[in-house]
This record gives structure tokens, sequence and C-alpha cells, in this order.
């Protein structure tokens, strides 16, 4: 160590000296650098490294994390239009159906109302055919029986059943 500040000592005009430094001041801050580097490499940067790596991973994390979420709200979104256009989908077929149905209830019922209809003119049709036969039969009778009270009041007499049919028959041909 003589060497060093003898060194420095002697040319102190020349050199460093003559920047306005001090060489033992400044070999000694050299070495308290020194020493002082040393320690807070074996004791505080190794710690201070880790925590710095700890939290560059956690916000790494919580970065890909936050990408990893807004792709799963991306999906997640696909997802919902995806079900609301199926629903949409479904609920037109739902009243396309529901309009076809409707609409083939009206019809049977129309068709239902149509053959009860034709079948009450047709019922009411044979009850007047068969009613209309009924009065004939019946206007048949009374006007044999008006022929027949009339041949014997101009016969003077009363005519069996056979002759008064046969006069009858004959008479309706006639006017017919």
């Amino acid at each position: 160590m003589t060497f060093l500040p003898t060194y420095f000592a002697a040319d102190s005009s020349s050199g460093i000296g003559a920047l306005g430094v001090d060489a033992k001041a400044l070999v000694i801050q050299l070495i308290t650098f020194a020493l002082a580097y040393l320690v807070l490499r074996k004791y505080a940067f190794g710690p201070i490294m880790r925590v710095m790596q700890e939290r560059r991973e956690t916000i790494e994390k919580g970065v890909t994390l936050g990408e990893q979420m807004q792709k799963q709200q991306a999906q997640a979104e696909a997802k919902v239009q995806k079900a609301l256009a199926d629903a949409r989908s479904q609920a037109d077929g739902i009243l396309a159906s529901a309009n076809d149905e409707a609409r083939s209830v009206v019809r049977d019922a129309e068709d239902k109302a149509r053959a009860k209809a034709d079948g009450i003119i047709a019922e009411a049709e044979d009850r007047i055919a068969q009613d209309t036969v009924r009065a004939r039969k019946n206007l048949e009778k009374e006007l044999v029986g008006l022929i027949s009270d009339a041949t014997e009041a101009i016969v003077g007499e009363k005519v069996d059943a056979k002759k008064d049919a046969e006069l009858i028959d004959r008479a309706l041909r006639r006017a017919a």
C-alpha cells in the first residue's frame, strides 16, 4: 500500500492530481464501492432481482389471463349470438307451424260445417219429398172419396168398391 500513496503523492502536479482529484480518496472510494457492490450483490441484488422477476411473471400472467378472458368473452358472445339466432329460427318455425295448423283447423271446421249443412239440406229435401208424397196420397184419397161421392150422387146408387176403384183409376189417368 505504500506504493500507491507514494506514486500518487509524488506526482500531484501531473496526472490525476492536476485535475484536482485526490488519488488517495479515489482509491478509498473505489475500494468502498467494490466492497459495497459485493455486499449488495450477495445480500440485496439477488432478492431484489427475484422480487422483480416474480412481479414480471405476475404481470405476464395477468396479461395472459386478460387475453384469455377477452377470448373467452368473445367466444361467449359468439355462443350467445348463435343461441339467439337459433332461438329466433325456432320461434319463426313454431309460428309458421302454428299458422299452418290454425289454417288447417279452420279448413277442417269449414269442411265439417259444409258437410253438416249439406246433410241438413239433403235431410230437408228428403222430408219435403216425403211430405209431398204423403200430401199427394192424402189428396188422392180425398179425391177418390169425392169422386165416389160424386159418382154416387150422379148414378144414384152405391157402387161396389171394385167398380168404384176402376172408375177412379180411369178418371185419374184421364186427369194425368
